[in-house]
């Protein structure tokens, strides 16, 4: 097992930099996830780390060999796709002992690899089935198993969840996550889903438009956004921001001194308490999504802002009517207009 060190690394097409001196270190046996919008970088970072990418600048260093001329397949890393990728000619065992056959593995440790493997993704009485004959998720777990049989230091995941439905998805994030406990590899795991990043990462890379914006615990990330980018992307709902202008007309008394040094708040829809004295924010109720266990309210203020709160019942107010919230202080989060960074 390995850790990494990324320093400084770039990658240009032609004139066209998409990746801007990403500096990083990721521990040895660490779950890490590369999150952030599509077209920010993250898999092309992955890539590039995968050694199927060529770095323009920088180095990336797995453990101590800085492996930038060093091909893809002597990396010491094996990488686990959105698509599956398996041969359908082939049984799940000859898919998974494909790799190892082909760099002469002694026939032996192969079987030794694919049955252990077999075991640790209960693919054992699947190894005889064609991959026609499994289902997504199982079909998943034959990809990530031939990932396990070439024994790296590094797990490499692009978006492996994407291709399945809502229910697999998160039996299959279980089990990567009881893979990474089992074996304590070190893993990268690139989505764009948050939720995906916040369930599996001990440390979550925030990516935009070739930048690292902020790295740390999920809960690092979710209470303490190091801007308002960051703050909207992680947490579901994400969380609303308001100017001054939307607030209501006693919220200085509640907010506290910070208000006058900033323009803009941001307030999680969760920590929004409905009140009918002493508001902070007040909107017109606009829609109710009823979920059972709470219920999210969405609503418009009077400038025109939209913002969610989220609350355990739906509010006895009707639609077009007001409401007002009122929050803690220390849960309201306070960003420069300009920057965008955390006041």
């Amino acid at each position: 097992m390995a850790g990494l060190t990324l320093r400084d690394v770039r990658k240009s097409y032609g004139e066209t930099q998409v990746m801007h001196g990403v500096d990083l270190d990721i521990e040895d046996g660490e779950f890490v996830v590369f999150v952030g919008p599509s077209g920010c970088g993250k898999s092309t970072l992955l890539r590039m780390i995968a050694g199927l990418e060529e770095i323009s600048d920088g180095t990336v260093a797995i453990g101590d060999l800085v492996v930038n001329d060093v091909a893809a397949s002597k990396r010491g890393v094996a990488m686990v796709f959105q698509s599956y990728a398996l041969y359908p000619h082939m049984s799940v065992y000859k898919n998974m002992a494909f790799g190892l056959k082909q760099a002469k593995t002694d026939p032996k440790e192969i079987d030794r690899r694919v049955q252990e493997a077999a075991k640790i993704l209960q693919l054992d009485s699947y190894l005889d089935r064609s991959p026609r004959n499994l289902s997504g998720g199982q079909r998943q777990r034959v990809a990530i198993g031939r990932a396990i049989v070439r024994d790296p230091e590094v797990f490499l995941f692009d978006e492996p969840l994407s291709n399945l439905d809502a229910a697999l998805r998160v039996q299959t994030r279980l089990e990567i996550a009881r893979l990474h406990e089992r074996l304590g590899n070190t893993m990268i795991y690139v989505t764009h889903d948050q939720v995906e990043a916040m369930t599996l990462a001990d440390k979550i890379v925030v990516l935009r438009d070739g930048r690292v914006e902020q790295v740390g615990s999920p809960i690092e990330l979710y209470d303490t956004p190091a801007n308002a980018f960051v703050a909207q992307f992680i947490g579901s709902p994400k969380m609303n921001f308001f100017s001054t202008a939307d607030l209501a007309a006693n919220s200085g008394s509640v907010l506290g001194a910070e208000l006058a040094a900033t323009q803009q708040v941001g307030l999680r829809p969760e920590n929004l308490v409905e009140t009918k004295n002493n508001a902070v924010i007040e909107g017109r109720l606009e829609l109710v999504e009823n979920l059972g266990e709470y219920a999210l309210v969405h609503l418009v203020t009077v400038t025109g802002v939209e913002f969610i709160a989220k609350t355990e019942k739906p509010p006895a107010a009707a639609k077009g009517e007001t409401i007002g919230f009122t929050i803690k202080p220390e849960l309201a989060h306070y960003f420069d207009t300009e920057t965008g960074l955390r006041v």
